[in-house]
């Protein structure tokens, strides 16, 4: 790294020039500010707003890492649950300290009843992640002693207080999850089990009857144990960013995770595979895939599953979920859609139209198929990616508490009305708002 690297900037009103440090490639806002000069970035395309140490992404090489560890290996050889203690803790883990880190874990799944009696209390239709979304949110009424309003922001101050959060936190979501679940298709709730692993846990949670000895197939649970470590953190996402922003708050990491949660919500977010698998089954065979891309090439379909905003070729999780894909249909059958998507692939990735624009296959295009054909509902989908993603948002909530940053504010650029006089009502001329009517229905009515 230059340390005397530096961006001159000369501004044409005054003719000054002013020298702006680059520091690991980037520039202070603040010395803008200096200018009398707000940096506009819309959607923080160029914006970095904490320094991080726990994921890198390389978008125009396909690289994506945890805490220097390439995806590749740590899908080959790892497991969500060891992963989980790479990202929040930046090392992974000796056999003693997995054990520990395990059978804690596990000693937490267990949630309380007055949150039982809660997520029965919602409507029989109610989507399971505004369920999900809702029960974070109640934890922190469960564990008032984590609440820094109650208690005051200096209570993390304590590693241990910290780390017993992320215990309730990660511990207690695939049993909230998964009351979920059972609460959409009209079953009694399980409860976990001591004798299974994590992700086998929260399969055997979703799906056990009324059988004793009841154990998932270990090749689905294998699947849905590296599809949460692919989807365990992508450096600061929108949710991310979420849980950043409200950590830098003070409030507890309950309420921060039902916001980060909120954010994953968004069909341009966590429901992106739910698209992707939509247009499959659009497309519906093999054959009626170059009549819908030359629909995409007219701009009248959207090509969902391919693109992203970082990774500018092949997205290195997209590549393993095509593997992991094989693993699951050995199970459950084939399905016709792996077809139509492996196609799709071949034929836009040798297309002149789609190679200019860098659209390559993202992580949304395999792992919408393979959660159908492991049976989940599509609704769940957002839950799934909630489940995993939980992991990093605490790895970012652990770190941004130590990173002492001011809370978040943001800059806007006001284009609203200069300063007007006001006008008393019987003054004002009628402006009717379209999305406001003059009168309604009720209006009408003689009662």
């Amino acid at each position: 790294m230059s340390v005397n690297r530096h961006l001159e900037v000369t501004d044409t009103q005054s003719g000054e020039t002013h020298t702006i440090p680059i520091v690991e490639d980037t520039a202070s806002s603040t010395e803008f500010t200096k200018l009398g000069i707000t940096i506009y970035d819309n959607g923080y395309l160029n914006t970095a707003v904490c320094r991080s140490s726990i994921s890198y992404i390389d978008g125009d090489k396909g690289i994506l890492r945890y805490r220097g560890y390439d995806i590749e290996e740590l899908a080959e050889k790892s497991s969500f649950l060891e992963v989980s203690y790479l990202l929040i803790f930046g090392d992974l883990p000796t056999k003693q300290q997995f054990q520990i880190w395990e059978n804690r874990m596990m000693n937490h799944t267990f949630i309380h009843e007055n949150l039982i009696d809660y997520l029965r209390s919602f409507r029989y239709d109610a989507h399971p992640m505004g369920m999900v979304i809702s029960a974070l949110a109640t934890l922190s009424t469960l564990h008032p002693e984590a609440n820094t309003a109650l208690n005051g922001d200096d209570i993390y101050d304590s590693e241990s207080m910290v780390i017993k959060q992320i215990f309730r936190c990660l511990g207690k979501l695939p049993t909230i999850a998964a009351c979920a679940y059972r609460h959409r298709i009209g079953r009694s709730y399980n409860y976990p089990s001591d004798q299974l692993g994590y992700t086998e846990n929260f399969l055997y949670m979703l799906d056990r009857l009324s059988e004793i000895n009841y154990v998932p197939h270990p090749k689905l649970a294998h699947a849905l144990d590296v599809i949460f470590i692919l989807h365990a953190d992508h450096e600061l996402n929108c949710s991310t960013a979420a849980m950043r922003q409200m950590a830098s708050t003070g409030i507890d990491p309950f309420i921060c995770l039902s916001g980060a949660a909120s954010a994953l919500y968004g069909p341009s977010h966590g429901g992106a595979n739910e698209a992707a698998l939509k247009m499959l089954e659009e497309i519906g065979s093999v054959e009626n895939i170059p009549a819908f891309l030359e629909d995409v090439k007219a701009k009248k379909r959207r090509l969902m599953g391919f693109g992203h905003r970082i990774y500018k070729s092949y997205d290195p999780r997209a590549k393993i979920l095509k593997k992991i894909s094989h693993e699951v249909f050995e199970v459950m059958g084939r399905s016709d859609l792996i077809d139509v998507a492996m196609e799709l692939e071949r034929i836009a990735l040798n297309d002149e139209y789609f190679i200019k624009r860098n659209l390559y296959p993202n992580v949304d295009f395999y792992s919408g198929i393979i959660y159908k054909m492991m049976g989940f509902p599509t609704d769940f989908f957002p839950v799934l990616f909630c489940l995993a993603r939980t992991a990093g948002w605490l790895a970012h909530w652990k770190e941004q508490l130590k990173d002492q940053t001011p809370i978040f504010r943001p800059k806007q650029v006001y284009v609203g009305k200069s300063k007007r006089a006001y006008v008393p009502m019987h003054q004002r001329k009628s402006t009717e708002d379209p999305a406001m009517p003059t009168r309604s229905r009720k209006d009408l009515s003689t009662h």
